[in-house]
């Protein structure tokens, strides 16, 4: 038997509530059993509901990632804030299932926030949503599930987990306008084997309308746009207040390589940027490379962005261990844009080759990009060349 406390464990032990209201959860190993991952939105929140009323025991986590003071903000309602903390606590005595709080501040830091600093410093663009599921959340959740007992972790992602013939398969959600697929493209077998998405057959609507009903605080809760730990999104500020050391400004160049400007440091900026730049050229002009070294920035017309092909490593395969041979795909070089048509293959170094039909846009080192067969995740990796 397994005794537990309904509320947020602090440093310091339990809140008020906790100690008002202890209750009985158990074993946990007689009944099918669900880690839910709980952000303090409507997604999660529903997620947990779903999946108690498929019979499941569940028990509620929030991650507590940074706090304020990590950040340099006093900024409350942001991601993963107190306040989203305090929604998730709300739901899990709702819903009358265990709540804690697990803090991985120290991890996230380095794995995340100092990864996010070091990438756009050596010239890319990260992508600290995916790296934060690769690196956090999927695996300190399943870790933690299994060292409880827990047999499946949970969240409100839009997307949708199958098996088939032995195989662990990611498709994308229902509601297009809300797929996530994109964000858990580097889930392993062994993770998708654990992973239940209660949400992926749902449209955004739904989630809100069973919210509403069933009196969560949070049913009108606007979703999270910005970075977690950057609300504001001036990433330059925040590197600078992370490092504590101002960026070192430097030379624009047009593409004939003429000094035209002065920018604020190259970690400022990012390929296909337009606004921002400062400069007076007439014409619109657009962010096309970086020398880190020589610390310049060069601009020019949008047409130079327009490249059709990437090499990208770090891959993850989903329904095979390996891509088998040349495959043509649909392929999605940043969340939530438009998925285009090319050739995928694999060059003699074990990094992945796309050939696209037709030329992309500012198609960017450091994000990620995503192949798809029809609704499909097939898999993807980290750019690291366009040419």
């Amino acid at each position: 038997m397994v005794w537990e406390r309904t509320g947020i464990r602090t440093e310091n032990g339990f809140t008020d509530r906790t100690e008002r209201d202890i209750r009985y959860a158990g074993n946990m190993n007689w009944k099918k059993t669900a880690l839910i991952a709980m952000s303090g939105g409507v997604d999660s929140s529903v997620a947990a509901y779903l999946m108690q009323q498929a019979g499941f025991v569940c028990r509620g986590v929030t991650m507590r990632l940074y706090r304020n003071a990590d950040i340099g903000l006093n900024q409350f309602h942001t991601c993963c804030s107190q306040s989203d903390i305090n929604d998730a606590a709300e739901v899990a005595f709702q819903l009358d299932i265990p709540f804690e709080v697990l803090d991985y501040t120290e991890d996230f830091k380095t794995q995340i926030m100092e990864k996010f600093i070091h990438t756009y410093e050596e010239g890319a663009t990260p992508n600290p949503c995916i790296d934060c599921n690769r690196y956090m959340k999927f695996r300190h959740l399943l870790d933690y599930a299994a060292v409880n007992g827990i047999e499946y972790i949970t969240t409100g992602h839009y997307a949708r987990v199958e098996e088939q013939n032995g195989r662990f398969l990611l498709r994308k959600g229902l509601d297009a306008s809300k797929d996530q697929s994109y964000v858990l493209y580097m889930l392993t077998q062994e993770q998708l084997q654990h992973i239940r998405l209660p949400l992926g057959d749902l449209t955004k609507d739904q989630v809100r309308e069973i919210a509403e009903k069933n009196g969560f605080a949070n049913a009108h809760k606007h979703d999270s746009q910005d970075i977690c730990f950057v609300p504001d999104g001036d990433y330059a500020s925040f590197m600078e207040r992370y490092n504590g050391r101002k960026l070192v400004s430097g030379d624009f160049l047009n593409e004939e390589g003429k000094v035209i400007g002065q920018h604020r440091g190259a970690a400022c900026y990012t390929l296909g940027q337009r606004k921002g730049l400062g400069l007076a050229m007439g014409e619109p002009v657009y962010v096309l490379s970086k020398d880190m070294v020589k610390n310049t920035v060069t601009v020019g017309k949008e047409s130079s962005l327009f490249h059709s092909h990437l090499i990208a490593d770090e891959l993850n395969w989903i329904p095979f261990d390996t891509l088998p041979g040349s495959l043509r795909v649909s392929a999605c070089t940043r969340y939530h844009a438009k998925e285009r048509s090319a050739v995928a293959s694999m060059t003699e170094d074990g990094r992945l080759l796309l050939d696209f039909e037709e030329p992309q846009r500012a198609m960017t080192p450091g994000q990620s990009v995503v192949l798809y067969d029809g609704d499909l995740v097939l898999g993807g990796g980290t750019i690291r060349e366009v040419f």
